[in-house]
């Protein structure tokens, strides 16, 4: 079975850690969350890294510029190369799509899909409300939902211009949604 290259899109509150979880050990693809290569860049002190920590010392946002390094070197991995990648908070913008299909392009490779785990607003916020955190005020949860889809309808676009976006219905038991995750997949690779 050749090695899987995917994103995982969707709402906060639409299961996409879980679902993550899951793909990565049916697939034995290595998860690539944005956060963790980064953190991990600033650990190990990389040329990257040690841009990102000042940047983030000073309380501004990572520019793609630095994103997009950091995760062209964690794709130029062995380990990435052999088991194929799950992308998991990249690319957020269009921008970050196209330099994330050259990289996959320099390395003789191209994404297989884009999967979208859809979720009503209505429902993501519930489920965000009953997780009881306090940054999970109704008002916090509306901001991040308002800018995620200023952000990802862009992004949406992207991928279903390549062919390449498989929305899933993420409403029901977590089993149920990975059958339909795992179906999307299966329905791409033909």
């Amino acid at each position: 079975m050749a090695a899987l290259r995917m994103v995982i899109l969707g709402r906060q509150g639409s299961g996409k850690g879980t679902q993550s979880e899951r793909l990565t050990a049916r697939f034995g693809c290595v998860h690539l969350s944005t956060g963790d290569a980064l953190r991990a860049a600033v650990a190990a002190g990389t040329e990257l890294g040690r841009q990102a920590k000042s940047i983030m010392d000073s309380g501004r946002l990572v520019g793609d510029d630095i994103m997009n390094g950091i995760v062209r070197d964690r794709l130029g991995r062995d380990d990435v190369a052999e088991s194929g990648v799950l992308l998991d908070g990249y690319p957020r913008t269009a921008d970050q799509a196209d330099a994330l299909e050259a990289v996959l392009g320099e390395l003789g490779h191209r994404l297989d899909v884009a999967l979208n785990i859809d979720v009503p607003i209505a429902e993501v916020t519930a489920r965000m409300l009953g997780r009881g955190r306090s940054d999970d005020t109704a008002e916090a949860i509306g901001r991040r939902l308002e800018l995620y889809e200023e952000q990802t309808a862009p992004l949406l676009d992207w991928f279903e211009g390549r062919g390449l976006l498989a929305a899933v219905d993420g409403v029901g038991s977590p089993d149920e949604v990975f059958e339909r995750v795992v179906a999307a997949i299966e329905h791409t690779r033909g």
